[in-house]
Order: structure tokens, then sequence, then C-alpha cells
């Protein structure tokens, strides 16, 4: 192939492979009686499927604007690489020459470059990295810009530094030509952070708003995400320092404060989303088995409708419940009607989040709505839950133990509370026992507390707040077992009220747990499997447990949407 473009090798050794796995040859050329060296980049069809599986998540996971092709031709692929590197030239960058190009059989093909003797930005020390060679890398990426060509690739494997100290771009293959303005910011995003990860935010921006101006930087401003980089650009947040992206979008906004910046979403979905996917339909899957040997026509005739009513009215409490909880544990004045609506509209939206997450989330909204701040927002609502967990705890134990004795004959403790103590005893050893979970429960607990402490003050200074937060916070709890107890009983079967309690104490954590809206499936399982370890009959216990489920996550529905598309137009959420 070589010899049919004019040249005549004389020998040749295999260098190493390209950043995208490519082979590559230095081969030593005769030309008129003097040797001459080119470097060889070889495509072939088996190193096109490297990496197939890693381009079809990107592929399928990134918008449309920003994700790369998976798969193309082995011709496409050569005509991609050798137009780039042409219009790279024609740009002025200083980027390797292209002499030729040809295919090879139907199985590969073959580009020869011009050899410049440089080492990889990669390879040089960082003290090395001085802001003459930043400025300069900054000069060669808006040389790119302004012939609206993107890189796509702009990290140390990519940019180099020729003898003389000057930068050369190479392995422009991914790249494009008439690029949009996503991909033009996502290139600066992308440099941004390799060159911050090498000399840190400050000198990376200050070199690169030298070049090409604060407007240019601003522009890339939200697209300096994690999802947006590079492979080894992520993996390189991820060992160092992982609020780099924030530091550098700081001295960004000292350089030119923003005005209205418009979000940019890159993902078409979150790996989270997917998990909820699964999981909401193992558990669809789950529940529609049981649902499947339930006579529902049995389940509504046979329901004492004295008991299912006091079970309804006890449902519809436990909202009035969480809105006093939420009134608690905020100093500032909250509309108790308004506060009910919301907590409404938290059961719509449980149909597409877990549960835990939509409460938190909707609550903070409509704090933030009524004029409290984010951090302050946030921190009340925390405060809420942290509250909310203790009780959820105690209230666990407490019943726990009564279910076990006999009318406090005997201060011996029960069975169920010392398999209770005994279970929170070994999480409390595997948290502590693995250091990356210990790690992650310190962050996080520190981060509560530096915010969710202050506020729980501010709440301490008024007893009337205590005393409704307390209220809140033991009603929302006890309405949901005289609820599950009202359905118990509806279907004839005579149970304690403590164990009632644990039944429901342990599925409704198990269901705040799962990844699935509402903890679809998860709670319902939980209560089943309570209930008929408790001595229920099971199609007794499938049967309460379906009507417990309709009255407090079915039923609320059809008012949660009203409340919520009632909020949204008044502007409240």
């Amino acid at each position: 192939a070589l010899r049919r473009l004019g040249y005549a090798p004389t020998k040749a050794r295999k260098i190493d492979d390209d950043v995208q796995g490519s082979r590559r040859y230095a081969v030593t050329t005769e030309e008129d009686e003097e040797e001459r060296r080119v470097d060889v980049t070889v495509l072939d069809r088996d190193r096109q499927v490297a990496g197939l599986v890693y381009r079809l998540w990107r592929r399928l996971l990134l918008a449309s604007e920003t994700r790369r092709r998976a798969i193309r031709s082995l011709r496409a692929e050569l005509e991609r690489e050798a137009l780039m590197a042409y219009a790279a030239k024609a740009a002025g960058a200083n980027t390797p020459r292209l002499l030729g190009t040809s295919e090879v059989g139907t199985e590969a093909a073959l580009l020869i470059y011009e050899h410049l003797d440089t080492r990889a930005l990669e390879d040089v020390p960082d003290d090395e990295i001085t802001d003459d060679v930043l400025t300069e890398v900054w000069q060669q990426v808006r040389l790119f810009q302004a012939q609206r060509l993107a890189h796509r690739r702009l990290e140390g494997e990519s940019i180099h530094l020729d003898k003389s100290g000057h930068v050369v771009l190479v392995d422009a293959r991914s790249g494009e030509i008439a690029a949009g303005d996503l991909l033009l910011r996502l290139d600066i995003a992308q440099c941004l952070t390799y060159l911050a990860l090498r000399v840190g935010p400050e000198r990376s921006v200050a070199t690169a708003a030298a070049v090409l101006g604060p407007d240019a930087l601003a522009g890339a401003l939200p697209l300096l995400q994690r999802i947006a980089l590079t492979r080894q650009t992520r993996s390189a947040l991820r060992g160092k320092d992982k609020k780099l992206l924030s530091a550098v979008r700081e001295q960004i906004v000292e350089l030119k404060p923003p005005g209205v910046v418009a979000q940019v979403r890159l993902e078409r979905f979150r790996p989270r989303t997917l998990v909820t996917i699964i999981g909401s339909a193992l558990a669809a899957y789950l529940l529609l088995s049981q649902l499947g040997q339930v006579d529902f026509v049995r389940v509504l005739t046979t329901a004492e409708w004295a008991w299912t009513g006091i079970a309804l009215v006890a449902a519809g409490l436990s909202y009035v419940a969480a809105a006093l909880m939420i009134k608690g544990f905020v100093p500032e004045s909250l509309p108790l009607g308004r506060t009910v609506m919301v907590q409404f509209a938290g059961s719509f939206v449980k149909l597409v989040a877990p549960a835990a997450v939509s409460s938190v989330a909707l609550n903070t909204r409509y704090l933030q709505k009524r004029g409290i701040p984010p951090g302050l927002a946030v921190a009340s609502v925390g405060a809420s839950q942290l509250i909310g967990l203790a009780f959820h705890i105690a209230l666990l134990l407490f019943f726990a133990y009564v279910t076990g004795s006999d009318a406090a004959a005997s201060l011996t403790p029960s069975r169920t509370l010392l398999i209770v103590l005994l279970a929170v005893s070994v999480a409390i050893v595997v948290v502590l026992g693995v250091s990356p979970l210990r790690r992650m429960i310190s962050t996080r607990v520190r981060s509560l507390f530096s915010g969710v402490v202050p506020r729980l003050l501010d709440v301490l200074q008024s007893p009337r707040r205590i005393v409704q937060s307390v209220t809140g916070t033991l009603l929302l709890t006890l309405t949901f077992v005289v609820c599950l107890d009202a359905c118990v009983r509806a279907f004839g079967h005579d149970m304690s009220f403590a164990a009632v309690a644990v039944v429901f104490l342990a599925g409704n954590a198990i269901g705040s747990a799962a990844p699935t809206p509402g903890g679809l499936g998860a709670v319902e399982t939980a209560l089943m499997a309570g209930l008929t370890l408790s001595g229920v009959n099971p199609g007794v216990a499938t049967s309460a447990v379906l009507l417990f489920r309709l009255l407090t996550f079915w039923l609320p529905v059809l008012p949660g949407w009203a409340s919520f598309t009632w909020l949204q137009r008044h502007k409240a959420i």
C-alpha cells in the first residue's frame, strides 16, 4: 500500500497505539537516497469493534448533539479522519500533516502522517507546564474554534510538545467539521478541566480568558459536567479533588458574573432513572403475581365498611399530620391549608419517584417559593426528616418491646426486640468495618448536621413549634398504624395494636429505602410478610395490605394531581 503511494519503505516498527486503540507504526522510507520517517496509522475492522459496548452506552445516554456515532464503516472512518486532518491544517493549527491515505483490501486502511518529534503533555511534569505553554494550547484551540472545528478529545494524550516547546494537536479523528456551538463549548470545557487537573483552576482559567475572552468561558460554564468529559478525564477527577469542577466554575464567575445562565442537560436519562425503571418493573411483576391470586370482588364485599371508614379517615389525617410536622420545623409562618395541599401533591409525585425523595424535593421547593432561602429550606426539611427518623426508630423499639411483654408482667426483652437490636448492631458493625461506607456516612452526617442543627436550635426557642413538630411527627406515624390496624380488622382479624405498629414501621422503612416509586412492591411484600409472620392468615394479610395501599397510595393520586396542578398554577411550588 505504501509503495502504491510512491514510498519505498525500508523498515518499520510498531509503536504505541493511539488513544482510540488504532495500531501505529514508525516507518522509515528511502527518498532521493535519504532516509525519512513517517508515522502510519492503521484502521481495521477488528479494532473498530473494541469499546463498542461503551460507545453504544454513551450514545444511548447522551443527547443527540453530543454523542458520537457508535459504528461507522471503515471507509467513513478513513474519510472522517482525513477530512479533519486537512481542515485542521487549513485552519493554521499546528498538527501533523497528512501525506496520504490508502485502503488495504476490504478489512483495513492506513493514513500516512509526517513524523514530528514530540512528547505527550501527559508525560510532561507539571512544573514544566508554563503559562506560555498554556497560552499556546489555547491559541491552538482558538484556531479550531474560529473555523468551527471541534477536536472532542483535548487531553494529555492529544496535546503534544515538540522539541522547541511548541504545542502540537494530534488524534483529531473524533472531531467534527462545521461543528455546532454546543460541541465548540464542550471542547473549551474539556480543555479547561484537563489543564485545571494539571496546573490548577486559577492558571487554567486565567490563560484561557487571556486568549479566548471571558465570554467564551462563560458559554462553557453550564457544560462543566462530568458526563461531558472524556473517559480519562472523568477517571482523573475521581482520583483527585472532587470539587475541582466547582473551583473552575468559581474562577469563571469571578471573571464574568453570569446573568441568566441556561442550564444544558446532556444526559437523556440518569443511571439512577434506569435503576428506578428496572426496580419498578420488577416490583410490578411481583405485585401482579400476588394480585393474580386475589379475588377483588371478595375483598370489597367482605370488608367491614365501618372499619374501612375508620381507615379512610386515618389515611386523610396523615396529610394534616405531615403538614403540622413541616410547620413545626419552620420558624417562618406557613398557611396550614396550602401546606396540607403540598402533602397531597406529594402523593402524586410519588408515582414517578421514590417516596422519601419526592417528599423532600417537593417540601423544599415549597419552602423556597415561600421566600425561605434555599439553604434554610433544605435544613428545615432535613431537620424534619432527621427527627422523623429518630421517632421512627424509637417507636419501632418501643412497640417491639411491648409486643413481647405480657401486660408488663415481665421486664425480659421480647424476641422481636432482640432481633431488631441484633439487626441494628450488625448494620453498625458493617458500616464501621467497611471504610468506603464509613466515609460516606460520616460525610453525609457531617453535611447534614452543619445545616440542620442551627435550624433545630431555632425551633427549640419556641415551645409552640416544639409541640407542633413533635405532635405532627407522632401523629403522622400513628395515623398510618391506625389505618393498617383498621384494614386488618375490616377482614375480621383481631391483632394487637403494638404488633401492627411493628409491622408498619418495618415495612415503611423498607419502602423508603426501595428505589421504586412510592416503594411499590417492596412495601406490599414487607407488610404481607410481617402480618403473616404475626399470625394473620395469608389471604387476610394480602387483602388488608391491598386495602391499606389503596387508601394511602392509590386513592390520594387524583386529589394529589389536582393539588399539584393548583399549586403550580399559583406558583406555590
